[in-house]
């Protein structure tokens, strides 16, 4: 009873005691993480294709 009794207790503080975000707001950061993510993501991946180019560029040098 003792993990029922704290599951009933813990909706119950979710429900009356917890100040919960606007929907907009929600939906608005939401977006903006969404965006950094992306633009993040595709700054790693060129500087990663920078690097394999001139690794590769490198070792073509170094086996002429």
């Amino acid at each position: 009873m003792g993990i029922l009794n704290y599951i009933n207790e813990s909706f119950e503080e979710l429900k009356s005691n917890v100040s919960w975000t606007p929907w907009a707001e929600v939906q608005r950061y939401t977006i903006i993480v969404a965006v950094f993510s992306i633009v993040l993501a595709l700054a790693t991946w060129g500087v990663d294709e920078m690097f394999a180019k001139s690794i590769a560029t490198l070792f073509n040098w170094i086996n002429s």
